[in-house]
């Protein structure tokens, strides 16, 4: 399927980076279960806390250790679902898995020399930097050069990852001391992530001839091809000829699928929160409304039955 039957066990499934994923999920699970007792106000982690911090990791070996990852550099839209996977949809997931004591933990006794930069954590400023970075590396010139070196390209996925933590902090931040907004200003938060991913997608799926050398000229595909399967670029070039061996879609038409994809899973993640949080907020607007109503009436009910 997809030519994968080309390539080895070891080049689909990274046994090396599926070690490591699964380390953390290890020691993910050790540190909320046997070692939870050293943490001032610890408590039982819930299932679905659990289950979150799970498919998170699953989604992101997957984005960039399994089949999705080797795809991505065959193929320009399995690409953007790998992006997708790494920053929409794994991140958050992680995030939501950690409890409240784990990040109180976290943000007291190993992220104190990072105070003077919090700022990077304000809305505007975290949600400016991923879709930013985000967008400057689908630039072609840039997303070919990060393509073609692997320390670059790797130095990259992890800032990125870094920034997308920072913006999704914005939405899902477990500890009422430390959000910056809530209801109408996590509203607004989502709206400008909506809008300023836009201009990278569209620039993807409007243009009129394929962007990237990556997925279309053989010689470049060949070289990015290098750093993740076994094998020189002519042996690969002699072997597949380019990765037009591997698509059923011409590289314009890969493109913009790549392109439409990436704004359909964000629109459709973000809508799904911007859901979720109006949810809650008209919930807490409500009862605010309803305890205000109800409190003189209970009031005067007492006073009514104090005189009789």
């Amino acid at each position: 399927m997809l030519g994968l039957s080309y390539f080895s066990f070891a080049e689909l499934w990274s046994p090396l980076f599926l070690a490591v994923m699964l380390l953390l999920t290890a020691g993910y699970f050790v540190l909320i279960g046997p070692l939870s007792g050293r943490f001032q106000g610890s408590s039982q982690v819930p299932l679905w806390r659990r289950l979150s911090f799970i498919f998170g990791m699953l989604a992101l070996y997957l984005a960039q250790g399994g089949p999705l990852s080797l795809l991505g550099h065959i193929l320009f839209s399995f690409h953007m679902a790998s992006m997708a996977f790494s920053y929409l949809v794994a991140v958050p997931l992680i995030m939501l898995g950690m409890p409240d004591w784990c990040w109180r933990a976290l943000l007291k006794r190993y992220l104190r020399p990072l105070r003077r930069v919090s700022f990077l954590a304000q809305p505007v400023v975290a949600a400016l930097l991923f879709n930013g970075l985000f967008s400057l590396y689908h630039i072609p010139v840039i997303h070919d050069y990060v393509m073609l070196h692997f320390a670059v390209h790797r130095l990259y996925y992890a800032v990125l990852f870094l920034t997308s933590a920072l913006m999704w902090w914005n939405l899902i931040n477990p500890l009422p001391e430390l959000r910056s907004i809530n209801g109408l200003g996590q509203i607004g938060f989502i709206f400008l992530n909506m809008v300023l991913l836009t201009p990278a997608c569209g620039l993807i799926i409007f243009a009129g001839k394929p962007l990237y050398a990556t997925y279309s000229d053989p010689q470049t595909w060949a070289r990015a091809m290098g750093y993740c399967v076994s094998g020189s670029p002519a042996e690969l070039l002699q072997a597949f000829g380019g990765p037009a061996f591997f698509g059923w879609l011409s590289p314009k038409v890969d493109q913009q699928v790549g392109g439409i994809a990436m704004k359909f899973i964000q629109e459709f993640i973000f809508a799904s929160m911007l859901a979720y949080v109006f949810y809650h907020w008209y919930k807490k607007e409500n009862g605010q409304d309803d305890a205000e109503i109800s409190g003189p009436s209970s009031e005067l009910e007492e006073r009514v039955l104090t005189r009789v």
